[in-house]
């Protein structure tokens, strides 16, 4: 179940317990079942999993894990028009990421041949007719929550003519869209999956696994509990939408005389600023907003694993949120939180200047390079130091220093003084200017009797600021990603608006000039970084020898940040 190079046993699953998991521990306790316990994860491989899928991983296999049981990976593959083969390799990559190993891997499409040996046991039953209406009029007919429905003309056709007009389907005689196989079950039914729905539709379409072996295809309700009971699973967690469909769900199981699993619904996830419509995340991936799925702003797994997160983080997260019978809404920061905690305690600490200003220490002796000895993750004594060259020139961030500081500014200014990380104290003295005004070079001295950062006579100094030194320096990208939509809910619009105006405009933000110290020279892909006092980033693949890239995982908080955004605000308001 867990793969062993890559436990999600622990503390990750063994979540808070919930309804589902208390139904499961009653079952168990009454025997049903046999005491067995199995799962699955049944996705469609139309694009590439979410965050929300995480959830349902993480539930389905934390389940299994702890009851030890079994959790099935099944592609719910029948709808050759949208599905292909790199969905699946991506669901399969993903599913592991996250820490689990399936105990098998099936599609749907491997029980067509069973499927349609039901579907015709139903129509020798009187359960199941071939109707001719278009799409249009079965809705038509089909009524709605104050309306009764109508029966079709075609619902009382012998079971010799049903039978024979849905095999000439079969055999490929008719045009898509010319007739469906529907169940007769009661068109007054209150629940509208009830008013004969549609088992099978006609598509002249080549299927990713099978080919053109088949040109009907069965829909979703007549395939998912079939597909669980063949499969013998216990427990058929779904998310909420589907609790009105379990009454056809357990229809289709009694009037085939099959095993019957217990379908339970569950809260799906949904996050501020983030959007989870597989049909408008591919969108966006066709209309180029994005660079693909897994483009790092996309809440796909694979563009969340490049952009940083972890599947400890992630699985971490979807444990704390819980599981209920209630849909809502949960705040991103809770999310971003559990992945800083846990980068916090594996992330390597580097420094980086994302914009550079030079500054020149006027009374270091020309040509010398210190060592400065520098931790490589305060939380873990295991990651031990490394050496960081320090030098008369160095770089800082633009934003370190003011010339004209506002009130509650402690970092670099003309006449204060700051402690430089692991190095000196240093007292800004000047500045060098461009044609333009702007100032393009900070000069200073420092103290030789502070390395270190410390001050023997006690002195106050309230600002630390990191650097790297020029000379030294290795040139790199960092790429600062902000939220993909500016909104909490992007799914609403402004009248004569579309969710796209949601947009965030500044999602992604390039650094193309950052200086880096020379440790991450050598930095490889997927490898995970704190930029000190910047946030968290992760090495890109678009990295190259001498030139790594880094996506910005989540930033810090910025204290000074919020001060100088309220102090801009008040400006703004007066």
């Amino acid at each position: 179940m867990a793969d062993p190079e890559n436990p999600a046993a622990g503390t990750e699953t063994a979540r808070p317990s919930n309804f589902v998991r208390d139904i499961v521990l009653a079952d168990n306790a009454s025997g049903k079942h046999g005491g067995r316990v199995h799962t699955r994860f049944p996705p469609e491989p139309n694009g590439y999993l979410h965050i929300g899928h995480a959830k349902s991983i993480c539930l389905n296999f934390g389940l299994a894990i702890e009851f030890n049981g079994k959790c099935n990976l099944r592609f719910d593959d029948t709808n050759p028009c949208k599905e292909e083969a790199e969905y699946v390799e991506s669901i399969i990559e993903d599913v592991h990421w996250l820490g689990f190993t399936p105990d098998g891997i099936y599609y749907a499409s491997d029980y067509f041949q069973q499927l349609y040996e039901w579907a015709v046991q139903l129509i020798k039953a009187g359960k199941a007719y071939v109707c001719d209406l278009t799409g249009e009029q079965v809705r038509e007919y089909r009524g709605t929550l104050t309306e009764t429905g109508r029966e079709s003309p075609y619902r009382n056709r012998s079971v010799e003519e049903n039978l024979d007009l849905f095999e000439r389907m079969k055999a490929g005689e008719f045009p898509d869209g010319s007739r469906t196989l529907r169940s007769k079950i009661d068109m007054g039914a209150a629940n509208l999956n009830m008013r004969d729905p549609v088992m099978y539709r006609i598509l002249h379409a080549s299927h990713h696994r099978t080919g053109d072996a088949w040109c009907i295809y069965p829909m979703y309700d007549f395939t998912h509990g079939q597909s669980d009971s063949i499969e013998k699973i216990t427990h058929s967690i779904c998310t909420l939408e589907f609790e009105d469909h379990r009454p056809l769900y357990d229809w289709y199981i009694r009037e085939l005389g099959i095993f019957a699993p217990q379908q339970i619904e569950f809260d799906r996830l949904n996050l501020t600023y983030t959007l989870l419509s597989k049909r408008r995340l591919l969108a966006l991936v066709q209309q180029g907003v994005v660079s693909g799925w897994d483009d790092p702003r996309m809440p796909t797994l694979s563009g969340i694993r490049r952009r940083g997160y972890t599947p400890e983080a992630i699985r971490t997260f979807c444990s704390r949120i819980g599981v209920s019978k209630t849909n809502g809404v949960i705040e991103l920061g809770l999310l971003e939180h559990a992945v800083r905690e846990d980068l916090n305690r594996r992330a390597h600490r580097v420094m980086a200047i994302l914009k550079p200003l030079k500054l020149v220490i006027d009374n270091y002796p020309e040509g010398q390079v210190e060592m400065m000895e520098a931790v490589n993750n305060p939380e873990d004594a295991s990651y031990g130091t490394r050496e960081v060259p320090f030098s008369k020139v160095l770089y800082i961030e633009q934003d370190d220093f003011r010339e004209e500081p506002p009130k509650g500014y402690f970092r670099l200014y003309p006449g204060n003084e700051v402690r430089l990380r692991y190095g000196y104290l240093v007292r800004c003295t000047g500045v060098v200017k461009n044609e333009a005004g702007e100032v393009i070079e900070v000069h200073g001295t420092y103290d030789p009797e502070t390395r270190g950062g410390n001050t023997p006579d006690g002195r106050k100094v309230k600002s630390t600021i990191h650097w790297v030194s020029a000379a030294h320096a290795v040139d790199g990208e960092a790429r600062l990603y902000d939220n993909l939509f500016r909104v909490e809910n992007p799914n609403e619009t402004t009248e004569g608006g579309d969710w796209i105006d949601n947009l965030n405009p500044e999602s992604l933000v390039a650094a193309a000039g950052a200086k880096l110290e020379p440790s991450l020279a050598g930095a490889q892909p997927g490898g995970l970084y704190q930029f000190e006092r910047l946030g968290y980033f992760c090495v890109d693949r678009d990295s190259r020898p001498g030139y790594p890239v880094f996506n910005r995982t989540v930033g810090l908080r910025d204290t000074w940040a919020k001060i100088e955004k309220a102090q801009q605000a008040g400006k703004r308001r007066s």
